[in-house]
């Protein structure tokens, strides 16, 4: 490997290092300390390699895997959300303490796995690079302490696992069709090789059934059932972890696939819309009667996958670049949230609406950083989930989907009424006895900085899409016209044929 494929390939590297002294530390007793310094070591450097090599390009595996922007820029955006998650981890109160190493070792595992997946452009790497991702967070789930009479969190393991056995075989069914199709494994000849059969009922019912794995991951609806469940039985940090960083891991591996549909492709972006639809209602509306947080949460978080789907729909780089845009200001909503709830929790509980009632005097931080993610979630302006919001919408307008872009206003409208009922709650509610809460200065650093993310994405949203738009548009996945046309068929060789879309990359 020559330095400059190094130097590209240095988070992962990083990353994978950090993983193998987690696992020798966890190989002892009483290293819990050892372990949580390691981990956040792990985070601040692959945040700082992941600076250091944006911009680089190189490939490996013969083409399997590669490091262009589009991967470098959500590389970033996993290191960040890292390096979020372990400040936001504190001391783990409800994880058992002979776990507790094991804990930030499989954190950094699926972190790994999540850096890979962005960067596999061949269904054999992305596949297990999914499942790195994916396994640890099945074990890190049933690690809550138990109670007396409580052992909800390996009900929510379980399922966890059923479920994301069962997406998982479904997408394996469907991309050995478009194997089948295609004789190819790579998404780039894929996509090449797939634009004259993308009409054929064959290459649509292997494309929605690849959808599937990557639906579970964004908890789509009907792929959704996991999501409460795992979030009301799963430790406080976990849920969050659970809640965030998958999310944007999932965004990216649907743009590589819907990618293959593109441009214009009615088919599949009739299924996207449906798809979208059901989960903005099913959340939203289920949401309304929630007064666990975290189910709140489960269920607001359905919804929201609905809306990132909105930007699919359009089947371009403006949908595709906002609902990176979008997801990745989830991320920050979301963590804003789960850091109010891992300190309002007593004792690692889960915290309950009502929990909330006067924070703004037990906590004045916290409330407001309660208030700034509740309000970004509810696509209030200057927040990010405006701009988010609004950039989707404007990419589903322009395709002439009015109908759905109306829809998604209503859900929001919708959503509005709960996220204000944890308004209320925090800020026009009376204490009572609850106790005031003492804020260490990791949560205090974490409140600023998801405070400061949020207000500035929704500021300053035109560079950060521009730039995704410029990583989409060089990994080749933004679609366009050219006026003269020649298809891939197949066995290596090109066929004339009139005037269409093809996809960018497609016609040297």
């Amino acid at each position: 490997m020559s330095l400059s494929n190094f130097m590209a390939f240095l988070p992962e590297l990083v990353v994978l290092t950090g993983a193998l002294i987690l696992f020798v530390i966890a190989l002892g007793e009483n290293r819990v300390r050892a372990a949580r310094l390691t981990a956040l070591g792990t985070a601040l450097a692959v945040l700082v390699t992941s600076l250091l090599c944006f911009g680089q390009e190189a490939t490996l595996f013969h083409g399997a895997y590669r490091v262009d922007l589009f991967s470098q820029v959500l590389k970033l955006v996993f290191a960040i959300g890292f390096l979020l998650i372990l400040l936001l981890s504190g001391g783990l109160t409800d994880i058992r303490k002979d776990v507790k190493p094991e804990y930030f070792l499989f954190l950094t595992l699926s972190v790994s796995g999540l850096l890979m997946l962005v960067s596999s452009v061949d269904i054999i790497t992305l596949v297990i690079a999914l499942e790195v991702s994916a396994f640890p967070l099945y074990l890190m789930v049933p690690m809550r302490r138990e109670r007396t009479g409580q052992r909800v969190q390996m009900e929510s393991a379980i399922k966890y696992v059923m479920f994301g056995i069962a997406a998982n075989g479904i997408m394996l069914f469907g991309m050995s069709y478009l194997v089948g199709l295609t004789g190819t494994t790579s998404l780039p000849q894929m996509m090449t090789r797939l634009q004259p059969l993308m009409h054929t009922p064959l290459a649509i019912v292997g494309l929605a059934l690849t959808f599937a794995g990557v639906f579970y991951k964004l908890a789509i609806f009907p792929f959704h059932f996991w999501t409460p469940d795992v979030y009301q039985g799963a430790a406080n940090e976990t849920a969050g972890l659970v809640a965030s960083l998958p999310k944007v891991g999932g965004v990216a591996i649907l743009i590589r696939f819907a990618s293959l549909a593109a441009p214009d492709h009615r088919v599949v972006a009739l299924l996207l819309a449906v798809l979208a639809v059901g989960s903005m209602f099913y959340g939203n509306l289920i949401a309304l009667q929630q007064k666990d947080f975290k189910r709140l949460l489960g269920f607001s978080g359905i919804a929201h996958a609905g809306y990132a789907v909105v930007g699919f729909v359009a089947l371009d780089q403006a949908g595709f670049s906002a609902a990176i845009y979008y997801i990745t200001g989830y991320l920050l909503m979301v963590l804003a949230c789960f850091v109010v709830i891992c300190r309002v929790s007593r004792d690692g509980l889960n915290v309950g609406i009502e929990e909330l009632a006067g924070l703004h005097r037990r906590a004045p931080l916290l409330a407001v950083t309660l208030a700034v993610g509740v309000f970004a979630l509810a696509g209030i302006p200057p927040f990010v989930g405006f701009m988010g919001k609004l950039a989707l919408l404007k990419a589903a307008l322009a395709k002439g989907y009015l109908v759905l872009v109306v829809i998604a206003m209503v859900n929001a409208a919708i959503a509005v009424y709960y996220y204000l009922c944890v308004v209320r709650e925090a800020w026009f509610r009376d204490p009572g006895d609850l106790p005031s809460i003492h804020l260490d200065w990791p949560t205090r650093t974490l409140c600023i900085l998801l405070i400061g993310g949020i207000l500035a994405l929704g500021i300053f949203p035109a560079r950060v899409l521009k730039t995704i738009s410029s990583s989409i548009d060089e990994a080749n996945l933004g679609p366009r016209s050219v006026p003269a046309a020649v298809i891939d068929d197949g066995r290596g060789g090109l066929v004339p044929g009139e005037t269409r879309h093809l996809v960018q990359g497609v016609v040297p």
